[in-house]
């Protein structure tokens, strides 16, 4: 897993890889700031005092909560910027680093994007109704953290997966994959989320975790190929 880290990075040296960086980076902030404003929003037009002294104290902490809340949810939100990037990056990485593998299945771009939006959906929908829990969880340490990480790095690694593993494998057979190494493919979905919580970092997170999940999907995926005693397709 961490040879994949450095791969994934390493792309980033490549000129076309850049390119798409960019546009990602434009997005991905667009994303971050929309998030932020929203949950200033809300906090904002939420009364909790009846005097105006401690809701000043309390709308002046709701920034900094704002803030915090773009944050938790930010991972989960980046996966609408994937849905656009995912298949340019995916073949910028196997055309690098496994220049043999034949065309992949055919996907529309509609069925991409709306795979990425569908479950960006969902996933920030359950990380809204675990907010409790981890608020509760706050004042007992490290668990709210575990907490975060655990239901993200469940979340993110099975969205990334699918979104690589799909292009290649058909649905049957990349649930069979996932469930055979569902350990390796969490801990893939833990250290994207913990890309995605680096400020700066996380900006880079879409294009990174793309080819940091098409290194772990072709690793596993020709294991497995190899241990029937087939050839790599």
């Amino acid at each position: 897993m961490y040879q994949a880290i450095v791969k994934a990075f390493g792309q980033l040296s490549d000129p076309a890889t850049r390119r798409i960086l960019w546009k990602s980076l434009v997005a991905t902030a667009a994303l971050f700031a929309i998030l932020v404003f929203g949950a200033e929003w809300l906090i904002a037009h939420t009364h909790l005092f009846e005097r105006a002294m401690f809701d000043w104290v309390a709308k002046l902490l709701g920034g900094l909560l704002a803030l915090g809340l773009a944050l938790y949810l930010f991972p989960s939100a980046a996966l609408v910027i994937l849905g656009f990037f995912v298949e340019d990056v995916a073949a910028l990485v196997e055309a690098r680093h496994y220049p043999g593998l034949p065309p992949p299945r055919a996907q529309s771009w509609s069925e991409v994007v709306w795979a990425g939006l569908r479950f960006a959906l969902v996933a920030v929908g359950l990380n809204l109704l675990a907010l409790p829990f981890v608020a509760a969880l706050s004042f007992v340490p490290p668990l709210n953290v575990l907490l975060f990480y655990i239901l993200n790095g469940y979340l993110l690694g099975r969205e990334y997966f699918e979104l690589v593993a799909f292009r290649r494998l058909a649905p049957r057979e990349a649930k069979a994959l996932r469930q055979a190494y569902a350990g390796r493919f969490l801990l893939a979905g833990v250290a994207i989320t913990f890309l995605s919580t680096v400020p700066v970092v996380n900006l880079l997170t879409p294009v990174v975790a793309t080819a940091f999940m098409v290194h772990i999907v072709e690793l596993l995926r020709e294991s497995v190929i190899a241990s029937r005693g087939g050839a790599p397709r």
